[in-house]
């Protein structure tokens, strides 16, 4: 192995590290527990931005929505399920498509009115509406007259 490939193998060993740390400062322990333990794939997911909402698209095409768990916390959207193989196959000639368990947890960056979070699944597809939190509370500030 070449000096600069062993830089550049150390360097995304140590991006991979501290994307972790940052990670397991903002999710629970759990959460960071469960990730850590899935065994399965995940799918593949874009998560974008519109005026109103952040947006989560899963390509999940196969998954009934009885298979599917989604939830929210922490600022984590977790989207748990599984992939079921309905045939009964005596050899494959060619096996591209995943199943089994999935999961993919995504990192909101914006505040989410939780209460009005929405999915609907329609031609493989899993979209999760994020409504964006429209108002900051602000903080009042309260002073004590000072004594001359």
């Amino acid at each position: 192995m070449h000096e600069s490939e062993k830089w550049v193998i150390d360097e995304i060993e140590r991006m991979h590290s501290e994307i972790n740390r940052m990670i397991r400062e903002i999710v629970s322990p759990e959460q960071w527990t469960a990730m850590q333990q899935h065994k399965g794939f995940r799918p593949p997911t874009d998560v974008y931005e519109t005026g109103a909402h952040a947006v989560v698209r899963v390509e999940i095409a196969g998954v009934k929505t009885s298979d599917l768990e989604i939830s929210f916390a922490n600022r984590v959207l977790t989207v748990v399920g599984q992939r079921r193989d309905p045939a009964e196959k005596l050899a494959y000639q060619q096996m591209e498509i995943r199943y089994g368990d999935f999961r993919t947890d995504v990192l909101i960056p914006w505040p989410v009115n939780e209460e009005e979070i929405e999915a609907t699944y329609e031609d493989g597809f899993l979209v999760i509406f994020l409504p964006k939190k429209k108002r900051v509370h602000k903080v009042p500030i309260s002073a004590e007259l000072e004594e001359a």
